[in-house]
């Protein structure tokens, strides 16, 4: 085994690579339970060796590669060490780094293991430093992969910083490096490592990232610099100069072509020869072409080397002085030489005319090799900011500098100070690369996030008045006039309505304030877009700053659409019908209502409890198609509850509406997002109705308490399910409307008890999303309603069997029949539209909010079921194959 002068093993060969990684890991695993008080002893300790050796390592890294200037090899040196340190002395890197009690989270800092690191002959020391003090900081091992012509003083670099590392506490082989680099060890080397910090050529780069595992390349950059017109030419020229000439152009987002607007282009021109600088004619321009590409490449023999060096190997003289070679040049195609990078302080320079072609050349000049890297520009930054724009729009590079010597300004925290210090510059996917930033300790972290359960915050939305009480319409709407100083009144309703003389509770008192009014009684039992449209022209006409819609479920969802395009008449119903998960975070963020109309509900019977929902349904004529909104901005202002309006219903309308209120009440009591707040609303609404709907339906004229108690429990159970939602069977019914005309409180009133059952499964195939939502509970829950209405047992089973035979008799006294089939829907026609209504009522905006998440397949099991009633078993069979 070969040995080092200091008795180290050399690693020369894979077998020793092998037993050097297997080294490395080890320390790596140590220092892995390092706190991060030891980290940051070691990593100071590490940055101010560094530091201290920037000299002599800038002069080692001179004398061996023969390229750059020792001066600014040492302020690279002084920057790997200082900058970097002080950009992450105080980053937490080591365990717990970020906690939040309050959202239950906790983020955790774990190193990656080993770093295969490829450095650069161009920056053999500097990027030894950089590389091995983030990996210090983030408790990473480092094996170091030098080039071959810059092996001595990477070496050296990467020992000053082991040794200072290892006395500060670091364990010993925690940095190692391969003495002999060879092609073999390199590819032997990514491949092991855990993650890959490769600097150099393309080849390397390209390499880096096929290995099969992660890496972190850098492109290559082809800077190009816009002076334009309103620049301050001096201090372009001269941030220029002083980028170019840094280290001998050497730095990959130095400046590689300049582009100047053609009004200043002679007086840059003066200020570049002022700077130093040799623009080359013609003759000595082609000279100089042979001399920067070798066969397609970039001459490594210019790399690096001063301008009169450059220029004596085209056969060019020039003074010994000279700080740039500058070749004026017209084309930016790939083709022509002085269109690549160049390493060197060789400047291509183009005349534009205008900032336009500027663009478009610089745009030209990053795509022939600068993709992702850095590109320039200098401007009057103050009234000049849409160039800016224009530039950093058109530039795809990962960097773009304004008014700043891109050298310098590149690798960050020179020239502006949240750009952060890196000499591993990142150029995205244009350049091929997984990051687009300047590489930091982030990049060398496994961040792990303990998330805790949480339950997010809730809520109860109502109108922001709710006026109730037998006889309190006349008062309330007092309101328009003392309160709320409204002048004009628009008011929906149905053709029913208004031919029965019952607009007449709201017009007269509008007319005893002299409030003008127009009404539109066109709304029909299942409202149309047409007919909202009718009614949002009437108001766009009239400009109510009032609209009154008095009714049941029909003629407050069209007037509530009506609302929505009076004031937004581009509304776009299909955006607004967007099903959501979480109403909070739906995609479509409804529009501000209110602004040029205040909204009143006023309901006629006890059921939908639509004016007190954020919820309406129109439907497009034209092509059948259903938008169920649902968005808080359509909560009515104002709810008025009277109960005088509602004496004279019809036993059909009390029943059907009296079961749907019933329903409202049980879907959002087993809702998964029910609180207490709706929780109380409900079994007080399920109270009142099992109490009081029987009168309703059999004297509801002459029983004006029963009447009332059923309209505040109307309203009730729609404030519970206005902030509970619903579910499935509220689903189901909407589709067995749409498709079959059933009315929506018997279809409801058919399924209710059957999804009841299948809700209260203990181990469901699904369960419904929710952070309040622990486990399925369908049947605790309906067994608290149950009991809050009277209903015993002696065990929760049987309390629940208890409460659905209540509801059966409920439904039987209030003459609701057993099964879809019993009103009227053919076996075909039901079987024929099966699959569809399944589907849809699947997608349905309720379905979410049930405590058990259905599969099409069980929706469709459940239809069958209330279709067919208890039919024998081979008919059910034989109707399922059918379908």
């Amino acid at each position: 085994m070969n040995q080092t002068e200091n008795n180290r093993p050399l690693v020369d060969g894979v077998p020793a690579l092998e037993r050097k990684l297997k080294e490395v890991r080890e320390a790596q695993a140590q220092f892995a339970t390092f706190s991060q008080e030891q980290v940051d002893r070691i990593f100071r300790a590490a940055a101010l060796a560094a530091n201290h050796a920037r000299l002599p390592l800038a002069k080692m890294a001179v004398e061996e590669t023969g390229m750059g200037v020792v001066e600014d090899k040492v302020i690279k040196n002084n920057y790997a060490a200082e900058y970097i340190y002080n950009a992450y002395k105080h980053t937490k890197t080591c365990g717990i780094i970020e906690q939040d009690p309050a959202y239950g989270t906790t983020r955790i800092a774990e190193p990656i293991g080993v770093v295969a690191a490829v450095i650069p002959t161009t920056n053999p020391t500097s990027t030894a430093i950089f590389k091995s003090l983030i990996c210090l900081k983030t408790r990473n091992a480092i094996i170091i992969s030098p080039h071959p012509r810059a092996k001595k003083s990477t070496i050296a670099a990467a020992k000053i910083v082991l040794d200072a590392a290892v006395k500060a506490g670091a364990p010993e082989n925690i940095i190692g490096w391969i003495d002999i680099p060879s092609l073999e060890m390199t590819n032997t080397l990514m491949q092991e490592a855990d993650i890959i910090l490769a600097t150099g050529g393309p080849g390397m780069v390209r390499a880096a990232y096929s290995s099969g595992k992660p890496a972190l390349g850098v492109g290559a950059g082809n800077t190009p610099a816009v002076i334009d017109a309103s620049a301050d030419i001096r201090k372009a020229v001269n941030s220029i100069v002083h980028s170019k000439t840094f280290d001998n152009g050497m730095i990959c987002a130095s400046e590689q072509s300049v582009i100047v607007d053609k009004t200043i282009y002679d007086a840059v021109r003066r200020e570049f020869l002022k700077c130093g600088c040799y623009f080359l004619t013609p003759d000595e321009t082609e000279k100089v072409r042979k001399t920067i590409l070798i066969n397609g490449a970039l001459n490594s023999k210019i790399v690096g080397q001063r301008a009169a060096t450059i220029a004596g190997l085209a056969g060019v003289t020039i003074p010994e002085e000279t700080r740039v070679l500058i070749g004026e040049v017209t084309s930016v195609d790939i083709s022509e030489e002085f269109a690549h990078e160049k390493l060197s302080p060789v400047l291509a320079m183009y005349r534009s005319e205008n900032f336009e072609q500027a663009v478009e050349y610089a745009d030209q000049l990053v795509k022939d090799g600068g993709y992702g890297h850095t590109a320039s520009l200098y401007v009057d930054e103050v009234n000049h900011r849409e160039k800016i724009e224009q530039f950093a729009a058109r530039m795809k590079t990962c960097r773009i500098v304004i008014n700043t010597p891109s050298s310098h300004g590149g690798i960050g925290d020179l020239y502006n100070f949240k750009l952060a210090p890196s000499l591993t510059l990142g150029c995205g996917s244009w350049g091929g690369n997984s990051v687009s930033e300047n590489v930091g300790v982030k990049h060398l972290l496994n961040i792990k996030t303990v998330a805790e359960r949480r339950e997010n915050m809730l809520w109860f939305r109502t109108p922001q008045k709710v006026y109730f009480k037998k006889g309190c319409l006349p008062v309330a709407l007092r309101e328009l006039q003392d309160v709320l100083h409204r002048k004009r009144a628009f008011l929906v309703t149905d053709e029913f309505l208004f031919k029965s003389g019952k607009m007449s509770c709201i017009t007269e008192p509008l007319q005893q304030m002299g409030i003008p009014y127009q009404v539109f009684s066109d709304v029909q039992s299942d409202p149309t877009l047409a007919c909202a449209k009718e009614g949002a022209e009437l108001m766009r006409t009239f400009q109510p700053d009032v609209i009154i819609a008095l009714g049941g479920g029909s003629a407050m969802d069209a007037a509530k659409i009506m609302w929505v395009l009076y004031e937004h008449p581009d509304a776009d119903f299909a955006d607004m019908a967007m099903r959501f998960l979480d109403i909070r975070k739906r995609t479509y963020e409804f529009p501000e209502m209110g602004e040029k109309a205040y909204f009143i509900a006023v309901p006629t019977s006890s059921g939908t409890g639509s004016e007190v929902t954020p919820f309406a349904v129109i439907t497009d004529e034209s092509t059948g198609a259903k938008y169920p909104l649902a968005d808080y901005q359509l909560l009515p202002n104002m709810a008025i509850i009277d109960t005088d309006l509602m004496m004279s219903q019809p036993r059909g309308l009390t029943s059907a509406s009296g079961i749907d209120a019933m329903t409202h009440a049980l879907e959002a009591y087993a809702s998964v997002m029910a609180t207490d707040f709706t929780d109380g609303l409900a079994l007080k609404a399920l109270k009142n109705i099992f109490t009081y709907l029987p009168e309703c339906y059999e004297n509801g004229e002459h029983a004006p308490l029963a009447r009332e108690k059923m309209a505040n429990a109307s309203t009730m159970a729609g404030m519970a399910f206005a902030n509970a939602f619903l579910g499935v069977c509220h689903s189901m019914a909407h589709k067995l409307g749409a498709f079959h005309h059933l009315p929506h409180g018997v279809a409801n009133a058919i399924l209710i008890t059957d999804i009841m059952r299948y809700n209260i499964a203990e181990a469901p195939q699904k369960m419904g999303t929710f952070s309040q939502y622990p486990y399925p509970n369908a049947l605790p829950r309906y067994c608290e309603c149950a009991r809050f209405v009277g209903v015993t047992g002696d065990t929760d089973e049987e309390v629940f069997e208890n409460f659905i035979v209540k509801i059966e008799e409920l439904k039987a006294r209030v003459g609701i029949k057993k099964t879809i089939h019993d009103y009227g829907v053919t076996e075909e026609d039901f079987l024929a539209t099966l699959d569809e209504m399944c589907e849809q009522a699947f997608d349905d905006q309720c379905t979410g909010a049930n405590p058990r998440y259905p599969l099409i397949s069980e929706i469709k099991a459940m239809y069958l079921k209330a279709f067919y009633g208890e039919t024998p078993a081979e008919e059910k069979d034989s109707a399922e194959k059918g379908a």
